[in-house]
């Protein structure tokens, strides 16, 4: 059969799965077609493997050998379409076969390849955290891309890696601290923003980040108070994605070591949370009232009387969440 008519047939073939059949006599056609020098055709046959097999199918280790030639391919298209492969397909065992081959692309030409790169990364670190635990510079060196969207998957992976060992990567607050101030301060494209706020998950992971990298440390905490209370100025737009910031910012702040007047800047954002209609941002003020709670109670007292009419809510979630809150011991009660 023609590789241009078994393009075509492998389309059907995905949709024949899609409707919930068995389409595995034609996985091995697909390998193949992963073998062709037509773009159209390769990326159609790298498109099946990734959505028909799985990482742990006989016929992966037939696919190895395509992948680690399209990985060094001078066609970033190849380059891109073996790297989408390698993000679904390769596990433990079949990592440090592609590891070699995956290393230059962090330093890649091309801003799409670098970010794949990186996430490949990031796939062979949850699935075996040791094959990728020595390129640990080179990842720091991804958080500097000058490409935002490497930047912000590498956020991701360090995240991961800081999470197994958090000391070894606390010397990277500065550079979180400075990244979040240049989104604040929208020095990024504007192909970044969402509803006018600016690279919002990109925002929050680095909130997230620096949640880790603060913990018990005042000297690291100080370098973020001045960013932080400008995230929470700023998120507070009035839209979903800037409470989604507001929250993870607040989560923040209840993480790093405590700043009072941060705190009370926080409380001040949850009120918004939890005088609002809507149930989920309700439930979101309650969570982060609980945290604030735990390290001063005093913020409990200013917003009792809305924390109880959440007690008479037709919401039985919302109604746990707040006794929960009631039930919880306070840091002074202790």
């Amino acid at each position: 059969i023609p590789w241009k008519k078994m393009k075509e047939f492998l389309v059907r073939l995905l949709y024949v799965e899609m409707l919930g059949h068995d389409g595995s006599f034609g996985y091995i056609h697909a390998v193949n077609l992963t073998s062709s020098r037509v773009m159209i055709e390769k990326r159609t046959g790298y498109l099946a493997v990734s959505l028909m097999l799985h990482q742990d199918h006989d016929l992966i280790l037939l696919l190895i050998a395509n992948i680690q030639r399209d990985m060094g391919s001078s066609n970033f298209l190849e380059v891109s379409a073996a790297l989408t492969a390698v993000m679904k397909l390769v596990n433990a065992d079949t990592a440090p076969a592609i590891l070699d081959n995956l290393m230059p692309l962090f330093n890649h030409s091309n801003e799409l390849i670098r970010k794949k790169a990186v996430m490949a990364a990031h796939a062979f670190h949850s699935k075996s955290p040791s094959s990728v635990a020595h390129l640990d510079a080179s990842f720091r060196k991804c958080l500097c891309d000058k490409d935002p969207g490497v930047m912000g998957a590498s956020l991701h992976l360090l995240f991961d890696m800081a999470k197994q060992s958090p000391d070894d990567f606390k010397d990277l607050v500065p550079s979180y601290v400075a990244i979040l101030r240049q989104i604040v301060d929208h020095r990024l494209p504007k192909d970044y923003d969402y509803h006018r706020m600016p690279a919002p998950w990109i925002q929050i992971k680095i909130l997230q980040c620096l949640a880790l990298g603060g913990a018990d440390e005042p000297s690291l905490s100080e370098q973020m108070y001045e960013v932080l209370h400008e995230v929470l100025k700023r998120a507070d737009m009035g839209i979903n994605v800037g409470y989604a910031v507001m929250y993870e910012c607040v989560r923040t702040v209840t993480s790093i070591y405590p700043n009072i007047a941060l705190l009370d800047a926080a409380a001040n954002s949850i009120s918004r949370f939890i005088t609002s209609d809507n149930h989920n941002l309700k439930y979101l003020g309650i969570k982060s009232l609980a945290a604030i709670v735990q390290i001063n109670s005093k913020y409990a007292h200013e917003h009792q009387m809305i924390v109880v009419d959440c007690l008479d809510d037709h919401d039985e979630t919302l109604k746990r969440k707040t006794c929960l809150l009631y039930t919880s011991p306070s840091p002074r009660d202790s």
